[in-house]
């Protein structure tokens, strides 16, 4: 089954929603227009369904190779990856002196749901590409800009993120990569980082690797990493490739999914060393790699619910041409369509909701950015205290929900969901891999509770659950029977997520941290719920308010409706988890659990 990126809903997300469309009115946006949005979403849409989308099977059937030192990645992949390029997609929020467009994140993030419903394989690379030059623009030195940033911005050159190692996953305080420093200016970086996506292929002449390495003198712990550009190719002052520089890969992992994607063990200084340029301060390079990583962790959060969309769109078109028994009311002849069963309405109503839920909350994390980037003052605190706050509800929910909704794909498909032939079961191997990397989820809900609940001394929090009550509000005002349930539920919810956060603060901050720290994923996910369905009753309102399409309100309505009556009623269950579940976490004897 093909994909068809979901423009006007993504448009309308992204307008009405998340807030563009009052962007573009106060003048935050400069010249950007509800026409030029239309067709930028438009084109992307295109080059989506029908260039990339094409691609998908064939990334995960043939996959990334490694022979002789190099890597090649899966036949047609460097032409649609050329193709794309020379689109400017890669391009679009890069700065201007060096090529780039300047548009908002709020365009990125929608293009990138479309690249990753297409071929999440795909999206991942450029993603890192994008947050290597956004890191050296804001940190590198003005030779580094000049000699990187056009390249990376138009696409022609990729970078990536090396982080992991053997003995350091999430814990960067056991890094052992070194650097040298040579006394020209430059350094000799040494060590071995594993899971690097894209750290080897043949889509660009030139990969810029950004590589976390202690300096001979550093600091103990994260105090003491340090930020390096590390080419796989040197760069001559003239701007054209000279000598390869000390870096091989030198292993591909085998992957339960994102077979298109190369994740390499890449190797640094096995033959003298490879050559490194600082990236900011010394002992500074966490502070610069955060700036790359956390526009990643929204990154993977869209990967999630863009395959969510992908999986949701597949088995709607199953169900509707699979036929088998007689639902209930069902006057046709012979068997009916398995859509017309009520499970099968519900699994797909449960889809397509929590689908645009999660898309709901991406944008508006992105909002959020753009908000703290075209803002200055009290203001740009505000919402850059906004886009903290979302950012790890952004890449938890959504990618939690890209497994969800990719294994409910699955179900539907019933048998033939596990044969490998239909692609409902690509989806959920490809989806299972987002919830783990940029931070897994658990790291994602233990910093909304540890970080970012207390900013402002809870002020943040506070505030944007004020916002939500205001939504309940106007939702009650439309006098629509069915909007009407759907504001009494999340009202409902409302009060569990301040209540629940309320217990966290308080835990936090008093003494409690084990308690807190056991109730912090059950918290996320009451905070996602809830902020969920206000986006959705927020979503239905604007299509009231609209009026000019009947069936789209409809939808939408039905859409919120569902979310309020089959998801919201977790956020009770969920507080007093929150609230009253430490003890048997705490208390379990770890030896005994094996017994």
């Amino acid at each position: 089954m093909t994909y068809r990126a979901p423009v006007d809903q993504i448009a309308t997300t992204l307008k009405h929603v998340a807030g563009m469309s009052k962007a573009m009115d106060d003048g935050l946006l400069g010249d950007l227009s509800d026409d030029l949005v239309d067709a930028i979403l438009t084109e992307a849409g295109r080059f989506a369904s029908e260039e990339l989308a094409p691609m998908n099977s064939v990334g995960d059937q043939h996959g990334a190779k490694l022979a002789d030192g190099h890597v090649t990645t899966a036949p047609g992949w460097k032409d649609v990856y050329d193709a794309w390029a020379a689109g400017g997609w890669n391009a679009l929020i890069g700065p201007e002196e060096y090529g780039g467009q300047g548009l908002p994140v709020m365009l990125l993030t929608a293009t990138f749901e479309m690249w990753n419903s297409a071929a999440s394989a795909f999206g991942i690379g450029p993603t890192l590409t994008i947050g290597a030059s956004e890191a050296i623009d804001t940190h590198g030195s003005p030779d580094l800009k000049q000699t990187y940033l056009e390249k990376m911005v138009s696409g022609e050159w990729m970078g990536t993120m090396n982080l992991t190692e053997p003995q350091a996953g999430s814990d960067l305080n056991a890094l052992r990569a070194k650097a040298e420093p040579v006394g020209d200016g430059t350094y000799r970086v040494f060590g071995q980082k594993i899971f690097i996506t894209y750290g080897d292929h043949d889509l660009t002449d030139n990969i810029v690797h950004l590589v976390l390495a202690r300096l001979p003198d550093a600091p103990a712990g994260t105090r003491g990493i340090s930020l390096f550009v590390v080419p796989k190719f040197m760069v001559n002052d003239d701007g054209s490739l000279g000598a390869r520089n000390d870096v091989t890969c030198a292993g591909l992992e085998h992957k339960l999914g994102i077979h298109g994607s190369p994740t390499c063990t890449m190797v640094f200084g096995d033959n003298g060393g490879a050559i490194g340029y600082l990236l900011g301060e010394e002992n500074k390079g966490l502070r610069c790699m955060f700036t790359m990583m956390n526009n990643a962790r929204l990154a993977v959060g869209v990967q999630g619910f863009a395959i969510a969309e992908r999986a949701y769109q597949q088995a709607l078109a199953f169900s509707l041409e699979r036929r088998q028994g007689r639902a209930p009311g069902w006057s046709g002849e012979g068997m009916s369509p398995i859509a017309e069963h009520p499970d099968i309405r519900r699994t797909l109503l449960s889809m397509k909701s929590l689908t645009q839920a999660a898309r709901s909350i991406a944008y508006c994390c992105a909002h959020a950015i753009d908000m703290a980037n075209n803002t200055q003052g009290d203001t740009k605190t505000f919402w850059q205290e906004r886009a903290n706050l979302l950012t790890p509800i952004a890449k938890a929910f959504s990618t939690d929900v890209g497994v969800d909704v990719a294994s409910m794909g699955v179900q539907i498909h019933g048998g033939m969901g596990y044969i490998e032939e239909t692609g409902a079961a690509q989806h959920l191997r490809d989806a299972r891999i987002a919830p783990i990397y940029e931070g897994t989820n658990g790291i994602q809900a233990i910093d909304l509770v540890t970080r970012k609940l207390p900013q402002s001394g809870g002020d943040c929090v506070a505030t944007y659950i004020a916002e939500l009550r205001q939504t309940v509000d106007e939702v009650r005002a439309s006098n629509r029977d069915d909007l009407t349930r759907v504001a009494d539920r999340l009202a409902q919810s409302i009060d569990d997520m301040e209540a629940a956060t309320k217990w966290m603060i308080s835990a936090t901050s008093g003494g409690r941290m084990p308690e807190a720290l056991s109730g912090a994923t059950p918290y996320l996910r009451l905070f996602s719920l809830t902020a969920g369905g206000a986006y959705l009753a927020k979503h239905a309102l604007h299509q009231l308010r609209a009026g000019d399409d009947p069936k789209a309100v409809d939808l939408a309505e039905t859409v919120a409706r569902f979310f309020a009556d089959h998801h919201l009623p977790e956020t009770g269950a969920l507080l007093e988890t929150v609230v009253s579940g430490a003890d048997p976490v705490l208390a379990v004897d770890l030896v005994a659990l094996g017994a």
